[in-house]
Order: C-alpha cells, then structure tokens, then sequence
C-alpha cells in the first residue's frame, strides 16, 4: 500500500519550512499548551499580554505536521495586536481560510491552534482571579475538541501499554 502525500497549497508548505514566531517566550505573560505528543500534534502558545488586555507578542512551539506547524503559525500572526476578547472570537474556520484551506482530514489542527489559543486567554483571566462578561463559563468548541483529542491519545497509551504487558 502506498501513500500520496496530502494536497497542501503552497502557503501551508511555506508556513511549514518557515513559520513565523516560533519559538519559546521567555517573558511570556501566559503559556498554555493543547494536544498530546502520544498522538503526533501538540502546540505550546506563549502570549504577551499588556495592562490593557493586547496581546503584544505571540509564539509557538509545534510538534507536529505541516498543517499543525502552519495553523499554529497563522494564529500567532492574526493576533498579534489584538484585544483579548477579539482574539476569542477567532474561529477554527477562519484560521483555515487563513492558511488558503485544509484537506479536511486536517481540519483538526486549526481546532487545534485555536483550541490552544483559548486556553491561554482562559488561562491569562483564572491567573488574574477574573472573569470578563464575554468570557463564557463552558468550554469553547476548540478547547472541548483539544481535550477530547488528549484523552484520546491518552486512552490508546494505556491501551497499547496493557497489549505490551500481554
């Protein structure tokens, strides 16, 4: 059985050989992290945010495939100069239409970045011991997908460990 590579447009294969804000941020006023490495793709987000709630800088680090790299990439661009609240409300969807479309099997990974993405601002407001109006209780789509994904991927580690034991 042979495998064809994934139809990636060129803007993905770029964001992939050169990602933008890769990296760890030492000075990061918030870091959340989504994904598993059991499973392939995890993302750490890195933000910097003002006393005014902007994100002035914004990073990564991927471990992962092309879409993962490039979704995530594509997330630290859009919001860099952003208002929390609006950085919020960025959907998987646009992130896709971003990076010029995904094969569908894919579409995980930019749940994924924005999953990650909301994590660190759900993250930046518990450590700050507030809760603005527009934040909501629940979990969003993108952080219940990224932990179905962990526990997922943690779920098959146990099951490979007991197929081991045997």
């Amino acid at each position: 059985m042979s495998r064809s590579p994934l139809p990636y447009n060129p803007k993905i294969l770029e964001l992939f050989r050169n990602p933008k804000n890769l990296g760890k941020m030492e000075d990061a006023t918030v870091t959340a992290v989504a994904g598993n490495p059991l499973c392939g793709d995890m993302i750490i987000f890195y933000l910097k945010i003002n006393d005014e709630g902007v994100i002035e800088k914004a990073s990564f680090e991927s471990y992962g495939c092309a879409a993962n790299i490039a979704t995530s990439s594509i997330v630290t661009e859009m919001i860099k100069g952003m208002k929390l609240e609006d950085a919020w409300n960025i959907s998987w969807k646009s992130v896709i239409e971003a990076v010029g479309g995904l094969p569908s099997v894919k579409f995980h990974c930019g749940i994924l970045a924005v999953g990650a993405l909301k994590r660190a601002i759900r993250v930046y407001y518990k450590n700050k011991g507030v809760s603005p109006n527009w934040l909501p209780k629940e979990p969003s789509f993108e952080e219940k997908q990224a932990l179905k994904e962990e526990e997922l991927a943690e779920m098959l580690s146990k099951r490979m460990k007991t197929e081991e034991e045997k």
